[in-house]
């Protein structure tokens, strides 16, 4: 009898508990900033981020990704003591309210990544895949936690400069590919790869990586993506951030379909709805 290929199943391992991703997951933003693009502020209180916080967890996140830098394009520099004063209180509280939830730190800073995940955050979420500081992918081998590394040129307040590519989407993949060895090499066995859509890319340009994006699967890893309520969304539609949930499910399912096993969003119950239909649809063709 033929034996039958058995295929390779990404899976992520948060707090000591494996998660096969056969099922995609939703991963809830929660930006603690004045100046996000899409509710700059509104997490800035205590309620309202708990308030948030519970809905995703309801409405099914896999995790909550917090973060206190914004790194939207031309995002104002803040020190690492401010991000500090701005996410550990908001850490604190969530782990308080919400014990096991999982919790992730978006931040390129070390000390920042060091400090939350001292205080129970079990994932690190880097714009700057270790490039930003020298000490984080020791840190993170170290702590033997999972890294979340995308691909970015420059930083925040630069990368709208650096839009110009030969080959996108190769160089993209080759980036990625890279940070991953750097990483292996460093004894980080769990790693997620994001492409990093709005960062150093033009807004159509992000499509191409969009169509090409199942080319990350050859890195087995799982791949995350954020397109939610983007630029490249709300600037083709000419819309605002906040008239952007449509194109934003409609860009999930074209994620989804080209190899995409996380999903970073705003509203978690439609990116899970979307997940259903894209299972359904998978399901009905096998």
């Amino acid at each position: 009898m033929e034996k039958k290929s058995v295929s390779w199943v990404p899976q992520i391992r948060l707090r000591g508990n494996l998660i096969p991703l056969i099922k995609p997951q939703v991963v809830g933003i929660l930006n603690i900033t004045p100046d996000s693009f899409y509710d700059g502020g509104e997490l800035l209180s205590e309620k309202n981020l708990l308030r948030r916080a519970e809905k995703y967890l309801k409405e099914g996140a896999l995790m909550l990704d917090i973060g206190a830098y914004s790194s939207r394009p031309n995002a104002i520099h803040i020190s690492e003591e401010e991000e500090l004063k701005r996410v550990l209180p908001a850490i604190r509280s969530l782990i308080r309210s919400f014990p096991e939830a999982y919790l992730s730190i978006d931040t390129f800073r070390s000390r920042v990544a060091k400090e939350a995940l001292d205080q129970g955050v079990c994932l690190v979420n880097d714009i700057s895949a270790g490039e930003q500081d020298p000490l984080m992918i020791p840190l993170i081998a170290k702590r033997n936690t999972p890294y979340w590394i995308m691909h970015m040129r420059g930083t925040p307040q630069t990368m709208t400069s650096k839009i110009h590519y030969q080959d996108l989407v190769k160089e993209v993949y080759t980036y990625l590919y890279q940070r991953l060895q750097i990483c292996r090499k460093a004894g980080i066995s769990e790693v997620w790869v994001d492409p990093g859509f709005g960062f150093a890319k033009a807004t159509k340009e992000n499509y191409l990586l969009l169509r090409n994006l199942s080319l990350l699967r050859k890195l087995n890893c799982p791949i995350a993506i954020g397109v939610s309520r983007k630029s490249m969304i709300y600037k083709m539609l000419k819309i605002t951030p906040k008239q952007a949930l449509n194109g934003s499910t409609a860009l999930h399912m074209v994620a989804l379909q080209n190899g995409a096993k996380l999903l970073r969003v705003h509203d978690v119950k439609e990116a899970q709805e979307i997940i259903k239909l894209y299972l359904l649809s998978h399901e009905s063709q096998t």
